[in-house]
C-alpha cells in the first residue's frame, strides 16, 4: 500500500474521534468571547471617552512593540489562506455529500481563529498609532500571495506544523499582552492574553491529533515530523510584504523586532521542539523501520544542535522603518 493510501486510511480511522476533540478543545459559540466584549460599545454614550482612553494608553508603547503587534494582527487576518489550505489536506473531505469530522473541525477552528484578527484590527484602528491603510495593503498582499509551509496535502505534516505554530502564537500573544499590561494598557493586555488562551487550546488539540496518529502509523508520523523540522517551521506570514514592493525581507525584519523585544525568539523555537519530543515520547516509540529510526535519532539530537547554533546567532539591532508605523513619527 502506498504512503498516501496509508495516510488516508489513518485519517479515516481517526475521524470518529474528531467530535470528541471538538468537545474537548473548542468552545461553543454562545459561550466564547467576542471582540465587542473588549472594545468600546459604539451604542453607549461613553464610547468616545473609552476610545480616548485607548488612544492615551497606546502612547506608552514603543516602536518595536507596534511592529510586532501589527505583524501579529496581519498574520491573524490572513485566515482565509489557512482555511483553504487545510481544507485541501488529504482526508479532510468537504465534497463527498456528507461532511466528515475533519472538515467540521477545520471550519470550527477557523471560526474561533477569526475573532483574533477582528479584535486586534479594531484595536489598532482605535489606537491612532498605526497607518491602517498600509496594514490593510499588507494584509491583502498576504492573502493574495498565499503561502507554502512545506506540508503539501500531507495531513501528518500539516498537523506537525499546526501543533508547533499554535504554541508559537500562544507564546507571542501572551508576551505581547504581558508587555502591554506592564505599560499600563490593561485592555490590550486582556485581549492578547485571551487570544493566547485560544491558541493554547488549539495547540493541545493538534498535539493530540499527532499523538493519535503516532499510535496508528508510527513510521509515517516520525518521518513527517523529521521532514518538517529539517525544512524548519516557517511562520504563516513568511511572505509578508509592504506596499509597492515584491515579497522581500519584511518577515525577517519583523522577526528581528520580535527577537529584540523578546516576544518570540530562537530559544522559544528550541523549547517548543523539546516539548513536542517529550509529549509525543518519541524516544519510546516501538517497531520503527530503519528509516524512521534515523528520523527519530535526528529529532532527538536536534534541540541540542539548534541550541549550539542559537548561541552563535547574531540579530540585526537596527530598526527598519515599516510603513505600518512610520506615519506616527515614533522613533
Amino acid at each position: 500500500m502506498s504512503e498516501k493510501n496509508i495516510r488516508l486510511e489513518v485519517m479515516q480511522a481517526v475521524e470518529p474521534q474528531v467530535a470528541g476533540f471538538m468537545e474537548d478543545f473548542l468552545v461553543p459559540i454562545d459561550k466564547i468571547w467576542q471582540p465587542t466584549d473588549f472594545l468600546p460599545n459604539s451604542q453607549e454614550d461613553g464610547f468616545f471617552d473609552e476610545v480616548e482612553q485607548i488612544r492615551e494608553e497606546a502612547k506608552e508603547l514603543g516602536y518595536d512593540f507596534w511592529v510586532t503587534l501589527v505583524a501579529d494582527t496581519i498574520t491573524e487576518e490572513a485566515l482565509p489562506t489557512y482555511e483553504s489550505w487545510l481544507m485541501d489536506v488529504e482526508g479532510i473531505d468537504q465534497h463527498s455529500g456528507k461532511e466528515n469530522g475533519w472538515s467540521k473541525w477545520v471550519r470550527a477552528w477557523t471560526a474561533e481563529e477569526n475573532r483574533h484578527g477582528d479584535v486586534l484590527n479594531k484595536y489598532l484602528y482605535l489606537s491612532g498609532r498605526v497607518n491602517m491603510r498600509e496594514i490593510e495593503i499588507t494584509t491583502q498582499h498576504l492573502i493574495a500571495d498565499g503561502f507554502d509551509i512545506g506540508t503539501d496535502r500531507d495531513p501528518y505534516k500539516n498537523f506537525v506544523y499546526t501543533t508547533f505554530q499554535e504554541l508559537a502564537t500562544n507564546v507571542s500573544h501572551k508576551r505581547v499582552g504581558q508587555m502591554a499590561k506592564k505599560k499600563g494598557n490593561g485592555l490590550l493586555g486582556k485581549m492578547c492574553t485571551i487570544i493566547a488562551g485560544d491558541e493554547m487550546r488549539h495547540h493541545l488539540a493538534y498535539r493530540e491529533f499527532v499523538k493519535t496518529i503516532f499510535g496508528q502509523d508510527p513510521n509515517g508520523m516520525m518521518l513527517a515530523f523529521a521532514d518538517m523540522m529539517k525544512k524548519k517551521i516557517v511562520m504563516p506570514a513568511h511572505f509578508l510584504r509592504e506596499s509597492g514592493g515584491e515579497i522581500s525581507t519584511a518577515f525577517e525584519l519583523f522577526s528581528n523586532c520580535a527577537q529584540r523585544l523578546g516576544v518570540y525568539t530562537a530559544q522559544d523555537y528550541i523549547e517548543i521542539l523539546r516539548k513536542l519530543n517529550d509529549y509525543w515520547a518519541i524516544g519510546n516509540v516501538r517497531s520503527l523501520s530503519e528509516q524512521a529510526e534515523k528520523a527519530r535519532d535526528y529529532l532527538m539530537k536536534l534541540p541540542d544542535r539548534l541550541q549550539r547554533i542559537a548561541e552563535r546567532m547574531q540579530f540585526n539591532q537596527d530598526q527598519h522603518r515599516f510603513k505600518w508605523v512610520e506615519a506616527n513619527g515614533m522613533l
